[in-house]
């Protein structure tokens, strides 16, 4: 979100990215805690005015009423995009801690919880799929907030980032799914958000923390490890 709003030239968006190793507790150290009570992953904390923002669908809709942007302003394209924003809050659990979980975290593999999720996960994406159908994004002909929560669960999964499960699941029957994941795999600032944080895969995708556009250049993994 952060990236796209630079994009889009709000300057104001500028950002500080820090790494919050879950695996170390840092979500319980006293700082992370007054960003985010809860003690979850992801959190912000506006230097501007001091607030602190946390769960993904707040931290979208503060940021898309912060700069005036991927929030539709009429009353009907703001209500569908949130009705989207809203879907994704309730659906992503039963896609990471059921489906996600059973299928490639749980040290015994359960058939019946497996097959439950399974079937939940296809549901939600023949539910995308038929939203797609005749549109372009999530909430209609723009991109917006919806989207970027959607595709960070949905498209990723289906683009075969998550679980290793794409052929499991059948994506590619979700023909309109897979060609709204891929458009938006494409955008730069898609692309750029993706390197942000990450400590594994290619050391030259891997900017573990950002602080300023051109450590895009100069601070990604391949060009700092020793």
């Amino acid at each position: 979100m952060l990236e796209e709003l630079l994009a889009l030239g709000h300057s104001g968006a500028e950002y500080d990215a820090w790494v919050i190793k879950i695996g170390d507790g840092d979500q319980f150290g006293s700082g992370f805690v007054e960003v985010n009570p809860n003690s979850k992953i992801p959190a912000l904390l506006d230097t501007e005015t001091d607030q602190r923002v946390f769960e993904s669908g707040s931290i979208l809709l503060y940021l898309a009423e912060k700069f005036g942007a991927l929030l539709p302003t009429d009353i009907a394209g703001r209500t569908e995009t949130l009705n989207w924003l809203f879907w994704q809050m309730g659906s992503a659990p039963y896609l990471g801690g059921g489906f996600g979980h059973f299928y490639a975290y749980a040290p015994e593999k359960w058939q019946y919880p497996i097959d439950r999720f399974a079937m939940e996960a296809k549901r939600q994406l023949d539910v995308l799929d038929r939203q797609l159908a005749d549109k372009a994004f999530i909430a209609g002909e723009d991109y917006t907030i919806a989207d970027i929560a959607i595709w960070s669960w949905y498209g990723q999964l289906v683009l075969g980032r998550l679980y290793s499960a794409a052929e499991f699941l059948d994506v590619e029957s979700y023909t309109n799914v897979m060609r709204w994941a891929k458009e938006i795999d494409a955008r730069p600032a898609v692309q750029r958000g993706r390197m942000v944080n990450r400590i594994s895969g290619d050391p030259h995708l891997q900017l573990r923390e950002r602080h300023d556009a051109r450590d895009f250049d100069a601070q990604t993994q391949d060009k700092i490890a020793v």
